[in-house]
């Protein structure tokens, strides 16, 4: 990589943009402030857009010459570094180990970001060197995807015509096993809440009152347990009501390009894991536990009976689930199965976007195949994604473009976990696709 694009990359990687944290709304603008600069460099005309004090959305447009029009999205915000105890380099400080950077944000989506708007720039050189016509290319980077994408999501039905393209490029997921080239024909939603659990009207102590007061801490365990059987199956009443089945051909595609159970058991730890990996991770919805929170965490012991307990709950969506049902299904189980003598209420919730899946004989699909056996013999597999970027959906909606979403993670890659990174080799495969699709759109 040339000093002057890993430099910028570190430019970019050190801008601690934390979506979910409101504090850094000043990072999450300056990122995006940074965004616009480097894309005007390449002749982008660009705006910042922003609703309900939420970090900018980049909305961004160089005109071409053939009638094609591109557009091109991804997100500058990242996770939190948390726990920092287990980073092994500062999180916001860029670090290079044996051809890999290690930093929040190195591969998810900053990295597969950049790596790709470099490419866009090789493309536009290339094809002003050679005089060449290049279609219109239109940019959506916003700075809230890693929080359900709500101002974009918002604002969407009011960018109709400054949207719409007939092509929507996305490099936001990983390539199958040893970068082998994926395309992904379909995604998760997402949708999130916060549960509130209330025993007593302050934490009291466990001499004194145990054995007689509620505890909220023991009580959220309870109810969190209710979602699912022994067996991890959702119990949940009406959750799973209208979910569309893949078909036959769906099925074969995904074992083709899932990893082994040995492999995944290897990368995450565990002997345990579902019987039928492809369909669990993109034809199935989940109810997961995010986080619980309740009485004292620290040193020591401080024996006290909790008054008040916290969970973070989401919730991937398959094709025929509605979000706003999905939650409300799962709060009214929360209620109905409420333990005696507490108090559930649900202060935030983030309502996202549904799945969707692409057919798989569509000319953008054959196009990209064509693209990635230029890249790489072995050619491309079709992946359903269990993650979910929850916006392409509703992008998908109002630009009236098809979606092609090509990216270059890898599990070793630890998105969203501590020492996240990004190889030298993952940025490359990424810009020259950007570069190639480009050149052949």
């Amino acid at each position: 990589m040339e000093t002057k694009v890993l430099n910028r990359y570190f430019e970019l990687l050190k801008l601690e943009s934390v979506s979910s944290d409101p504090s850094k709304l000043k990072e999450c603008t300056q990122t995006a402030m940074w965004l616009k600069a480097f894309v005007e460099e390449m002749g982008f005309t660009v705006a910042l857009e922003t609703r309900d004090f939420a970090p900018p959305v980049l909305i961004a447009e160089r005109k071409g010459e053939n009638p094609a029009t591109v557009l091109v999205y991804g997100h500058y915000d990242v996770q939190p570094a948390d726990p920092l105890e287990e980073w092994k380099t500062p999180p916001f400080e860029p670090t290079v180990k044996d051809g890999r950077v290690y930093c929040r944000g190195a591969q998810d989506d900053k990295g597969q970001l950049f790596a790709f708007l470099t490419g866009v720039g090789d493309y536009l050189d290339r094809q002003s060197v050679k005089g060449l016509p290049a279609p219109t290319i239109k940019l959506c980077l916003e700075g809230q995807e890693e929080s359900g994408s709500p101002a974009l999501i918002k604002m969407a039905p009011d960018l109709r015509k400054r949207l719409a393209a007939d092509v929507m490029l996305v490099c936001d997921t990983a390539a199958a096993a040893d970068l082998r080239p994926s395309i992904v024909a379909g995604l998760r939603g997402v949708c999130h809440f916060t549960v509130k659990l209330t025993g007593v009207n302050r934490d009291l102590h466990s001499g004194e009152y145990g054995g007689v007061a509620p505890n909220a801490a023991l009580g959220i365990a309870r109810l969190l347990a209710t979602l699912h059987d022994e067996k991890g199956n959702i119990r949940v009443a009406g959750f799973m009501d209208g979910i569309e089945a893949p078909s036959a051909e769906e099925i074969r595609l995904a074992n083709e390009s899932t990893p082994s159970k040995e492999d995944f058991r290897k990368d995450i730890g565990t002997d345990t894991v579902a019987e039928n990996l492809a369909e669990a991770l993109g034809f199935r919805p989940t109810i997961e536990v995010n986080g619980i929170h309740s009485g004292y965490g620290g040193a020591g012991s401080k024996t006290v009976i909790p008054a008040v307990a916290i969970a973070k709950i989401s919730m991937r969506l398959v094709p025929g689930q509605s979000p706003r049902r999905a939650i409300d299904c799962v709060k009214r189980h929360l209620e109905e199965h409420c333990p005696a003598g507490m108090k559930v209420e649900f202060p935030e919730e983030a309502e996202g976007a549904g799945g969707f899946r692409l057919p798989i004989d569509s000319p953008v699909f054959r196009l990209a195949a064509e693209v990635l056996k230029e890249m790489d013999p072995r050619g491309a597999v079709f992946q359903w994604d269990g993650a979910s970027i929850p916006v392409v959906s509703v992008l998908k909606e109002v630009s009236g473009a098809s979606p092609l979403i090509v990216g270059w993670g890898q599990a070793e890659d630890r998105i969203h976990s501590p020492n996240e990174s990004y190889g030298f080799t993952q940025f490359g495969k990424a810009r020259e696709w950007a570069r190639r699709i480009l050149e052949n759109v």
